[in-house]
């Protein structure tokens, strides 16, 4: 039995990037004959500049929506990163295991990093090592598949390498695991930047879609979203075209179709737009439903918390004690 780890980051509003790139998969994952841990990372939260009450907040909203989303505690585990302290005990052996260099080459990093010295901010030590963390959030279940986006392709390569160099060093005591995609959608980009992802913490309002949004909402958006001047109608063109390609992938992932082949049914923009609309507001439709069920419950979903905790803490401590030892720290 292969077991499945993942996780979701409380520093914005969950976005449609986020339900196709990721959660659907974590739905999806569920079903399989395997073990599947998801997890609220509220420690990742902390990375940067912060409003406490809201990261709890978001980090409720988040648990509430993976359930709406259709993970079901039976199929399951899903729990908060915080509510499990093997992740931080975990993370400084991991810590002791990776160099300076690897981590200040994160992409990630380096994008963050800038941005926070460009505003005047400081840049947080945890900022640098909180690919660390995630690894110890993957690797303390011994983990053997991640599905995450695209964009998280190179953190998982960390926790691979991780992984292996303890290992050889101390002994076998990690499984070494391997990031899974989405055919399509992995990366969905932002309706008024096309070059840039769809994020829940950016700044570009209007070119982000919220699984939360009302459908006026998510209509108006897609139908102002930029496209590409060029010749030659409707065509699959990520590099050359991204606003085109972007808003292909994003139907073909609701739809089931391939990218490429829809473009041939469209002669204009305008269609291409409506249709596109038309099907992430159904998508995102029944999700809304449960989550408004949900957080009118709001006992519901902290029972569901506590209970993953409980069982996360099972399957962690084990694996977490056994590094303690093989790195050669006494037992208390």
């Amino acid at each position: 039995m292969t077991r499945i780890f993942s996780g979701v980051k409380p520093t914005g509003h969950l976005t449609l990037g986020n339900y196709l790139g990721a959660v659907r998969q974590w739905v999806a994952a569920e079903q399989a004959p395997d073990e599947a841990l998801f997890c609220v990372v509220d420690l990742h939260a902390l990375t940067v500049e912060h409003d406490p009450a809201r990261v709890r907040r978001l980090s409720r909203q988040a648990a509430t929506l993976l359930l709406a989303a259709g993970l079901t505690p039976e199929k399951c585990t899903l729990f908060v990163q915080s509510h499990v302290d093997e992740h931080a005990r975990l993370s400084y052996l991991l810590e002791c295991t990776a160099s300076d260099g690897e981590l200040r080459r994160m992409v990630q990093y380096k994008e963050k990093a800038a941005k926070a010295q460009a505003s005047g901010e400081g840049v947080r030590l945890s900022l640098l090592t909180y690919p660390v963390l995630m690894a110890a959030d993957i690797l303390a279940y011994r983990t053997g598949e991640v599905p995450v986006g695209e964009d998280q392709r190179q953190h998982v390569e960390l926790t691979r390498d991780l992984a292996v160099r303890f290992n050889q060093r101390y002994g076998y005591t990690f499984t070494v695991p391997k990031a899974t995609h989405p055919v399509v959608a992995a990366r969905v980009m932002d309706l008024q930047d096309p070059r840039s992802k769809m994020g829940k913490s950016g700044d570009t309002g209007p070119g982000v879609v919220f699984i939360l949004d009302e459908p006026e909402a998510v209509r108006k958006k897609v139908m102002r979203a930029v496209t590409d001047s060029g010749e030659g109608g409707v065509v699959y063109d990520p590099a050359g075209r991204p606003g085109v390609a972007n808003l292909l992938d994003v139907l073909a992932a609701c739809t089931g179709g391939e990218p490429a082949a829809l473009a041939d049914g469209y002669t204009g923009y305008g269609a291409l737009k409506r249709d596109v609309a038309d099907a992430v507001v159904e998508l995102l439709r029944p999700v809304r439903v449960r989550h408004a069920e949900l957080a009118a419950d709001p006992g519901t979903v902290d029972a569901v918390l506590r209970a993953g905790a409980g069982r996360a803490r099972a399957i962690a401590r084990p694996v977490v004690d056994a590094a303690y030892r093989a790195i050669g720290l006494l037992e208390p």
